[in-house]
């Protein structure tokens, strides 16, 4: 049976080093809790940490996260769906809104639930994901400043997450300066300028960021410490909070391509195999993981000796060339995760989720 692994020492000891390096630097920050698809026993360990601020983007996990406890801070980090307005009121405490008509729903909705709605207006910064656009910000900030029970705290950006640009102190200046014009044209605070994402820590390292930038939403830092600039473990982090483990179910000498007409596989494709493996053979191991759970390429095996072949709806398929390490039926393999690796397993259910 395949499970997956938190190592709570190494959760602690990246979530301590993220803590005081905001400290420092007297910034306000939350965890970006999406990674672990609503998994209580998960996110109770970040509890155990003293997490205040969750972010995310179901409604299922900020429900998930108000049953653990009620008085956390949560975020709805994409603007809201219509259709899901209800939920986000009722479970969210803040929501990020790019839309006058979607923030007007909430304000409606806020109002029958008795409760005060927090916004941030996500601003367009050059990515293309979401975000209101500069020139239209003034006219859009003048047509919700004054709506019923909503209470804007912020503005934010988001870069890096679907094109791939990346934060820069420029980029940053200009989201502190529309926060300048805004409280000077309608004469009003806006508490936080949430410029800060997992992407952005390489920036506070070097002292690159603005002052103004007072709040993060972190997740990749945290479990994976990842500097994203570089692709490489922050000096000090954990890149391994979470292992996989997965079974192994048969283990043969085969020939090394296989025999007969060959069409496409379940997964669309048509594997290709290098000349020089026609005619050999090696060790082939089918371990009880597969696509269901994980794309085999957000996967990294530990071990040197092997690789990986390909994968089936519920069998990952390795080379183990030699077998010099003796592996038998029923050993585990272990595996390292990138972030969609951990994104997969974690919304798997048939993978089990433990912790150590």
């Amino acid at each position: 049976m395949a499970y997956l692994k938190l190592y709570k020492n190494k959760l602690q000891h990246n979530y301590q080093m993220l803590a005081g390096w905001f400290a420092t630097q007297g910034i306000e920050w939350g965890v970006v809790s999406k990674l672990l698809c609503g998994n209580k026993t998960y996110l109770q360990e970040l509890l155990n940490l003293g997490v205040k601020e969750f972010h995310d983007t179901r409604i299922s996990n900020l429900k998930a996260i108000k049953q653990l406890n009620a008085d956390v801070q949560t975020v709805y980090i994409k603007p809201p769906a219509k259709r899901s307005i209800a939920n986000v009121i009722k479970y969210a405490d803040v929501s990020f809104n790019t839309d006058y008509s979607t923030i007007k729903m909430l304000s409606d909705e806020a109002g029958k639930q008795h409760k005060t709605h927090k916004i941030i207006v996500m601003i367009e910064m050059g990515d293309l994901r979401e975000g209101v656009v500069g020139d239209q910000l003034m006219d859009f900030y003048a047509k919700i400043l004054h709506l019923p029970n909503i209470s804007i705290v912020g503005l934010g950006t988001n870069l890096n997450c679907l094109n791939g640009i990346m934060p820069s102190e420029d980029k940053l200046i200009q989201l502190c300066l529309y926060k300048q014009l805004i409280e000077a044209k309608f004469n009003i605070h806006i508490p936080w300028v949430s410029g800060g994402t997992s992407v952005t820590v390489p920036l506070l390292l070097k002292k690159q960021l603005p002052k103004q930038v007072n709040h993060f939403r972190v997740g990749e830092v945290l479990f994976f410490g990842l500097d994203l600039f570089r692709n490489k473990t922050i000096e000090g982090m954990y890149d391994d909070v979470f292992e996989l483990y997965g079974e192994i179910i048969e283990l043969y000498e085969k020939p090394k391509v296989p025999n007969g007409e060959q069409g496409f596989n379940v997964a669309g494709g048509k594997p290709s195999y290098p000349t020089e493996d026609y005619g050999k053979k090696s060790y082939r191991a089918i371990v009880d993981i597969g696509l269901l759970d994980c794309n085999p390429k957000y996967l990294i095996l530990e071990d040197d000796d092997m690789d990986i072949i390909e994968a089936s709806s519920d069998m990952l398929v390795l080379d183990f060339h030699q077998n010099k390490q003796n592996y038998k039926v029923g050993d585990l393999v272990k595996f390292k995760l990138k972030y969609m690796g951990v994104l997969g397993i974690m919304n798997s259910n048939y993978v089990d989720k433990v912790v150590v």
